[in-house]
């Protein structure tokens, strides 16, 4: 690997370790940040929620920057803001200022995981371009797992607000990898679609409201079915107009791609059922089995010592063999494993925990790689800035979507019965994803013959 390779593969692998840490580094952190704002279950969701609606709304508009404007441009530009929003969330003085800043953070955020992920497609090619996608794969999926224990350790040493003014060491680490990088930074002129992208955040927004507060005022409030009524038509509109305008930012006929729709749909679920496997156990841990945040969030480190051992692994396979196997049977490893925490009762033993932790991080492992490399492989190194950044938002609007709905499942507590209920909900997805996947998925050599 040559020295300009090496380099943008770690400032792509730091640009969104960050924003994906940040995603799960909160979820430790929840109990610590309702206790200090007397907050609920619907605080502790929209602290999520907030940064996941921003993210994943503005992530295809992002794409669509990061192709106009180049994307070291863009990327340095979310560094930037990422820092500062950061800082703000750390100074919050209420649970509500929190929520506002963590929404600007997911705006920051957004910026940074297209422009990586593109500058790695840019970078390399063939089965070098595997490879790095799985390192990557690999590194941002362990920021997911790696998160709660990060969290856990600065919540139980000083405070949660260290969660977000640690941020600034590794954004400073990156802007300068990032001035060392001379690479060229290809451009387009495609105008933006920011019809599209107020469309998108309206619909996302006002969905996401109604299904975290119904909980709390009921289907049948005029709270929850306008908010709905404007959010499903204004995604309906966002579709129509996608289809219609001259440059979409979300480009539908990316989908008429078979790998690329099938693997956004598999994407869908397994992230989904990714965000609730660290959100809901971390949780019940601390708030049921009184454990401390770091021993929660040291829980699920099983999960990220199997991702580092293997995940560039299971991306070399996929390149070689082709990306089915591993897709389909992955999520379905995954999935076994949560049922395994069927047998969990109120003493909430990590012993009976532990067998499906690993069973889920091997699951995981086979799948990330292999997916990330099926969806971006199938499209134009020309597309790859709005292709990554469509994927990772349909990724974050998964996670966004099954963190609003699980008080619906759980009710306004996460107490045992609901954890089972959850843990039976994060089996469904995974093992649907799998299901999906061996259907759809064609390896490369089955599509060219």
């Amino acid at each position: 690997m040559k020295t300009q390779e090496r380099l943008v593969l770690w400032i792509a692998i730091l640009a969104s370790f960050v924003s994906f840490l940040d995603g799960s580094v909160i979820n430790v952190a929840l109990p610590a940040i309702t206790d200090e704002f007397r907050g609920n279950l619907s605080v502790q969701q929209w602290v999520v929620d907030a940064y996941l609606i921003t993210l994943g709304s503005l992530m295809l508009i992002a794409g669509s920057l990061s192709d106009l404007f180049g994307r070291k441009k863009i990327l340095l530009y979310g560094l930037i803001g990422f820092g500062i929003t950061s800082l703000l969330c750390a100074l919050a003085p209420s649970s509500e200022f929190l929520i506002i800043s963590r929404a600007l953070q997911g705006i920051a955020g957004a910026l940074l995981v297209p422009s990586s992920l593109a500058l790695i497609i840019g970078a390399f090619k063939g089965t070098a371009q595997s490879k790095a996608i799985g390192q990557w794969t690999a590194w941002t999926g362990i920021a997911f797992i790696i998160g709660p224990l990060l969290g856990g350790l600065l919540v139980d040493a000083g405070s949660w607000r260290l969660i977000f003014a640690i941020n600034v060491i590794p954004i400073a680490v990156v802007i300068w990898l990032l001035r060392r990088l001379d690479l060229p930074d290809r451009r387009s002129d495609v105008p933006l679609d920011i019809k599209g992208a107020l469309l998108c955040a309206v619909g996302l927004g006002a969905t996401v409201f109604a299904l975290i507060e119904q909980p709390r005022f009921g289907w049948l409030n005029p709270v929850i079915i306008l908010p709905l009524i404007v959010g499903i038509l204004s995604l309906a509109t966002f579709l129509w107009h996608e289809a219609r305008v001259k440059h979409p930012m979300l480009p539908l006929k990316l989908f008429s791609v078979r790998n690329f729709a099938v693997g956004n749909l598999a994407t869908f679920v397994v992230y989904g059922a990714l965000a609730l496997a660290t959100f809901v156990p971390t949780i019940f841990m601390q708030q049921v089995g009184n454990y401390l945040a770091t021993a929660a969030g040291l829980a699920l480190m099983p999960v990220t010592i199997i991702m580092f051992l293997l995940s560039s692994r299971f991306g070399a396979l996929s390149g070689k063999f082709g990306p089915r196997l591993f897709m389909a049977i992955g999520p379905v490893i995954a999935g076994i494993g949560f049922l395994t925490m069927l047998a969990v009762d109120q003493t909430v033993s990590y012993w009976v925990l532990l067998p499906g932790i690993l069973l889920f991080g091997l699951g995981l492992t086979i799948t990330v790689a292999p997916l990330t490399s099926a969806i971006l492989g199938s499209i134009s190194e020309k597309q790859a800035g709005i292709g990554s950044a469509t994927n990772n938002a349909v990724a974050r609007i998964a996670g966004l979507v099954a963190i609003a709905i699980i008080g619906t499942v759980t009710g306004s507590a996460l107490d045992l019965e609901g954890f089972h209920r959850s843990v039976i909900l994060i089996a469904i997805l995974l093992i649907v994803g799998g299901i999906i996947s061996a259907i759809g998925i064609q390896n490369p050599k089955l599509k060219r013959s």
